[in-house]
């Protein structure tokens, strides 16, 4: 009896291995969806000049159109449950001078539904040799679902009017609107060393709220960060960020599908930059332990550093601290030192460990795996990564090996090379 149930486990074990082991890894596609749309090169990228200004207050259901550019300057706010819709094909400039930043107030919506052969562009209003990260503000969406802040509402720290700087509530099905087809370039101003806008800035946003096609490049702090809310996000990608690439804090609920980070070591922040960061808070004192703590499922994720000699530049592909749930599936690290790093207060407990899965991964070129920040527990907690159930492959491959077409300066397609057999999961 005994024997037959060790055959049994060993039969539910080698199916499992092999099923994970036929899964694609990173993100899939039957064509390149990244074709088309997406600009690696925005430096080279001659915009029309402003035709219009946008400044101050949206209160009323606005339209702006293809056959004009528009310059934003300073804040402008869309409020009084307006909606803010934008032609295929747009451009919107930021204004360098006065930080033009766009924000979507709660109860407001933004309807940008750029096309794949007509993007809407948001980019910086400078000239093509005076183009750098952080030269306008970014996008910012205050919505009403979910925090676990105390109180269930909170403010952002980007100096915004106090009257119109909220988000939080109980609507996790709420509605700020789409952002498809939509390009972000040069945007993350700093305001100071301790406020950093996003290229993307994402608060108590909903699910019935849609993200997906969209690029943001060269973003002086993060590409997108999501601050509480209940979002399904999709083909995303983010190109040479400085500091994260995926940013998830206040007990976000994201699930997050087929995305990219391309990581460059001269794109990155000295106090460490990383594809995913993923927290439940940035003070326990200012958290409601009774609300739910930061979700993450993150499935077909590709993490690549370009530079495949990064002089010790880029550092771990991603970082997740104490009380936090992340499930990384499917999915392809390469280039990072190491893959992953836990906070040391997650220790190396069944019980913590469990609250983090990495399964069918691909981990190419790494210095190193999954450590912890106490260096006591890393023994440990590689070991319980090592099980066959988790289907970690460590591998050493070039990109252009390991990737259909890694050239940044072409048509790049990140899709795992269908000549490699571990990357397609044959």
């Amino acid at each position: 009896m005994k024997s037959k149930i060790q055959i049994a486990l060993i039969t539910l074990i080698s199916s499992f291995s092999l099923h994970a082991q036929q899964q694609t890894k990173g993100i899939i596609g039957t064509n390149n969806w990244m074709n088309n749309w997406t600009n690696f090169k925005p430096v080279a990228n001659e915009y029309s000049e402003a035709t219009n200004i946008i400044a101050g207050t949206i209160d009323k259901d606005t339209k702006l159109l293809k056959r004009n550019t528009y310059q934003l300057v300073g804040v402008v706010y869309v409020t009084n449950n307006a909606t803010l819709t934008i032609e295929p094909g747009t451009v919107i400039r930021g204004d360098d001078k006065t930080c033009g930043t766009l924000v979507i107030t709660n109860g407001s919506k933004i309807m940008a539904e750029g096309l794949e052969t007509d993007p809407i562009v948001f980019t910086t209003n400078k000239e093509k040799t005076e183009r750098k990260p952080g030269d306008w503000g970014g996008i910012i969406i205050l919505g009403k679902a979910p925090i676990n802040t105390l109180g269930g509402l909170h403010t952002l720290p980007f100096d915004l009017d106090p009257l119109l700087n909220h988000y939080g509530g109980p609507d996790a099905e709420d509605n700020s609107g789409i952002l498809k087809y939509v390009r972000i370039e040069y945007a993350g101003r700093k305001l100071s060393a301790l406020k950093e806008l996003n290229g993307l800035s994402l608060a108590g946003v909903g699910r019935k709220t849609v993200l997906n096609n969209i690029q943001i490049s060269f973003s002086n702090d993060d590409s997108f960060e999501c601050y509480g809310g209940d979002l399904n996000m999709s083909n995303l990608i983010s190109y040479r960020t400085t500091d994260d690439d995926f940013d998830f804090t206040q007990g976000a609920q994201i699930n997050i599908s087929n995305s990219i980070a391309i990581r460059h070591p001269f794109s990155s922040d000295a106090s460490g930059s990383r594809c995913f960061e993923v927290d439940s808070y940035d003070k326990i004192q200012n958290t409601d332990m009774s609300k739910k703590m930061t979700r993450i499922n993150a499935s077909n994720i590709t993490l690549v550093n370009l530079e495949e000699n990064n002089q010790g530049l880029v550092r771990e592909s991603l970082y997740v601290r104490e009380n936090t749930f992340f499930n990384l599936t499917n999915s392809i690290a390469s280039g990072f030192t190491p893959f992953a790093v836990m906070e040391e207060n997650i220790g190396n407990s069944d019980a913590n460990l469990s609250k983090i899965t990495f399964k069918n991964i691909i981990v190419n070129n790494c210095n190193g795996g999954i450590t912890s920040e106490a260096s006591g527990t890393t023994t440990a907690i590689q070991n319980w990564y090592s099980k066959p159930e988790f289907g970690i492959g460590y591998t050493k491959m070039k990109n252009n090996e390991l990737f259909t077409m890694p050239n940044i300066k072409g048509n790049p397609d990140f899709k795992a090379n269908q000549n490699n057999t571990i990357a397609i999961g044959n």
